[in-house]
């Protein structure tokens, strides 16, 4: 009994030890496993990066006014993304900036010019003139359409006679109508029948793509009488022929050649435009201020001795000359 309980304590002093040499050694060792369990927590950390977004910005400085190459544009990732920044340099080349861009600016759609005038065409003017129901063709008109531009000119009571209508420009292009434009800037009404009376209401204008040499007629033509719309069918492109009339002398007169020079050619595009139109000649077609009202032809008629003398009836005879013709009125 004796041997075994010293056999059993033997065998623990070994066993105790055997386990204190163990945790010698494992207190010799590095932490490897605690270690390597937080290398493995923070490596998702280290590899996780910052979403990027594809923006167009400027490759070289960008000035005010001029379009855009599309070799000064370059698609870079950034980590924004500005609002109305553009993801395709195709469709921001082109366009005019507003202000100096530097170059690696973002692009975006607020700093290029937009609006009406980017629904003009080259060589053409956006004209406002007065309009109502009658002359809108019952504001029926439409940003969009294509009208004729006809002319009323009154004369005084005495001259009815000489009173003219006649088209004055044919097959222009409605750029806006009242608050309604092309460039889709309508009324903000979500009621569309509310967008429709508030249109028609607000119609005192209109818009008109005018070629830069026919705005001179326009606005003579809206100061000097009444103009009236006639809607037409976009698919007609009918238009008087030019070479039936006279073109109408210009208020400025060009300068002659000298000698030497190369004899220039008719005046077009700005150039006739800053030579201008006076209101005579687009009244008379050219002839000016040649042609004498009737009512002046009349008086003058009648303070001629010759062309008043008694008639066989007792009454007065007034020779009334209208141009190369003349004929005798009893009075």
């Amino acid at each position: 009994m004796i041997n075994l309980t010293k056999i059993l304590a033997a065998v623990l002093v070994l066993l105790a030890i055997a386990l204190g040499v163990y945790a010698w050694m494992l207190s010799r060792q590095a932490p490897v496993p605690v270690t390597s369990a937080a290398s493995s927590a923070s490596a998702p950390v280290k590899t996780q990066q910052a979403p990027t977004y594809p923006v167009v910005v400027a490759a070289k400085p960008l000035p005010a006014g001029e379009a855009i190459p599309a070799d000064a544009l370059r698609v870079e990732r950034l980590t924004i993304n500005p609002a109305g920044a553009f993801q395709d340099a195709n469709v921001a080349a082109g366009r005019v900036p507003v202000l100096d861009l530097a170059e690696g600016t973002p692009v975006m759609e607020n700093q290029l010019v937009s609006g009406l005038s980017m629904r003009i065409g080259e060589g053409e003017r956006a004209v406002a003139i007065k309009a109502d129901e009658v002359m809108g063709v019952g504001n029926k008109i439409q940003p969009g359409d294509f009208v004729d531009v006809f002319i009323t000119l009154k004369s005084d009571g005495k001259d009815v006679d000489r009173s003219q209508a006649r088209l004055l420009l044919a097959r222009k292009r409605v750029l806006a109508f009242g608050n309604a434009s092309v460039d889709g800037m309508a009324s903000k009404s979500p009621d569309k029948a509310a967008q429709q009376a508030q249109r028609n209401d607000n119609a005192r204008t209109a818009v008109l793509a005018v070629p830069i040499d026919e705005v001179n007629r326009l606005t003579i033509g809206d100061a000097s009488g009444r103009l009236m719309l006639a809607l037409r069918n976009p698919a007609d492109k009918s238009e008087p022929d030019p070479k039936l009339f006279a073109q109408l002398p210009t208020a400025l007169q060009p300068t002659q050649a000298k000698a030497g020079e190369v004899r220039r050619g008719p005046l077009e595009g700005l150039d006739l435009a800053q030579a201008g139109l006076t209101t005579a000649d687009l009244v008379t077609g050219g002839k000016g201020p040649t042609v004498r009202p009737l009512a002046a032809e009349v008086r003058a008629a009648s303070t001629n001795p010759r062309s008043a003398r008694p008639a066989r009836s007792g009454g007065l005879q007034v020779e009334v000359i209208r141009g190369d013709r003349s004929e005798t009125v009893n009075y």
